[in-house]
């Protein structure tokens, strides 16, 4: 197995040795290192804007067992709740889709190795890696924050995307119920909304979706990445499966509600041959829409994921490192606007025509179709056309 990839200020703690396995689309056993089930990072990058890290130099070193190596143990999630000072983001990325999110929590418990959200973890003072997934940002005042920025006099109802960082249906919404109470509001003022998720806990506000939907006042995608069960369980271990997924879909487009499908990110020799099945299978089950993103490794995940890779799949992993790296000029960590979230060549290429080629043949994305701003109100107004 190749050396843990390092460089700059990163640093990749020494791992223990024990043979375990994976198999995946039926191929034998596969030896690796130490693992963290449930976890997607096995390690804790460092923090770019901290001078200071522990950092065990010497695997012998056992005098100071609590101050390091804590990412060796599967520890369980913490929740912080705290009194944030927004709640609404502009974005100001060209190539999202996107003008506005909310996100009520910050760090997401589904640990998918690729998220882009893992880099911002970094600003709370923490870990893209481990503790992106085991210490979560609980934004306990969201509600409150939103009512207030959706009552200034100059907001226009454009539309907001839930999730558009981390998952607002992760594990953590099951206790504290933000999202929930943000699309109350959301549906008091006729705001208009969109929501991107991977977890089946969507279904436990089916009745606000289905208010809301016959107002054309929301939009949701759900994200599926693959049907392989072995694969996800590793790449974003503490997701819903994608049978439950594909029942989410079906679920709330019965009520209604707009319902498509995010296919992202496609990774080459991982995931990208699975694009025509899960296209075919959304649109059977209701979906209409789709979007996909091409894996880019920006930042901390770099890291992250070159030794998720390794430690997963020896067998492929310098076919799948370099496919990425030849769909990004030669790098992992593409930020060219344009370029990307699509990648580039002839991989990226092959992927691009396949979305192309089965969105036609199954029909997505040929309804003309938008979230409704004319309802917006404040209370005790009436409403508004813009």
């Amino acid at each position: 197995m190749p050396k843990p990839l390092q460089q700059d200020h990163f640093r990749v703690t020494p791992q223990k040795h024990e043979n375990s396995s994976i198999p995946v689309d039926g191929e034998s056993s596969l030896g690796r290192q130490q693992y963290l089930t449930g976890r997607g990072a096995q390690i804790n990058t460092k923090n770019r804007f901290l001078k200071d890290e522990y950092a065990q130099e010497h695997i012998e070193g056992i005098d100071v067992p609590n101050a390091i190596g804590d990412e060796e143990k599967n520890e369980a999630t913490q929740y912080q709740e705290q009194e944030v000072k927004s709640i609404v983001n502009k974005v100001e990325s060209p190539d999202v889709g996107m003008m506005y999110s909310m996100n009520p929590y910050a760090g997401c418990e589904h640990g998918c190795i690729y998220c882009y959200a893992r880099n911002v973890h970094e600003y709370w003072g923490y870990s893209a890696g481990l503790d992106f997934e085991r210490k979560i940002i609980v934004k306990a005042n969201a509600t409150k924050l939103l009512r207030k920025f959706l009552m200034h006099p100059k907001w226009d109802a454009t539309p907001i995307m839930l999730s558009g960082n981390t998952d607002c249906y992760q594990p953590a919404e099951q206790t504290y119920r933000l999202t929930r109470g943000l699309l109350e509001v959301c549906n008091e003022f006729n705001q208009p909304v969109g929501i991107l998720t991977k977890n089946s806990w969507i279904l436990k506000d089916k009745d606000v979706l289905q208010d809301m939907a016959k107002k054309k006042i929301v939009s949701a995608m759900v994200s599926i990445t693959s049907f392989n069960e072995d694969l996800r369980r590793v790449m974003e271990p503490r997701t819903t499966t994608a049978k439950q997924k594909l029942k989410v879909i079906n679920e709330l487009s019965t009520a209604g509600v707009r319902m498509g499908i995010m296919m992202g990110p496609m990774i080459p020799g991982l995931n990208e041959h699975e694009m025509q099945r899960i296209m075919k299978a959304a649109k059977d089950n209701g979906a209409t829409f789709t979007a996909y993103t091409f894996i880019r490794l920006n930042g901390a995940i770099k890291f992250l994921f070159h030794d998720w890779l390794y430690k997963n799949f020896p067998d492929r992993a310098d076919k799948v490192w370099h496919h990425i790296e030849h769909s990004h000029d030669g790098k992992v960590n593409d930020s060219r606007w344009g370029v990307r979230m699509r990648g580039e060549g002839p991989i990226a290429k092959l992927v691009a025509d396949q979305y192309k080629k089965y969105g036609k043949l199954y029909g997505m994305n040929t309804e003309e179709w938008s979230l409704n701003r004319n309802l917006f109100r404040r209370p005790g107004e009436q409403g508004r056309l813009f």
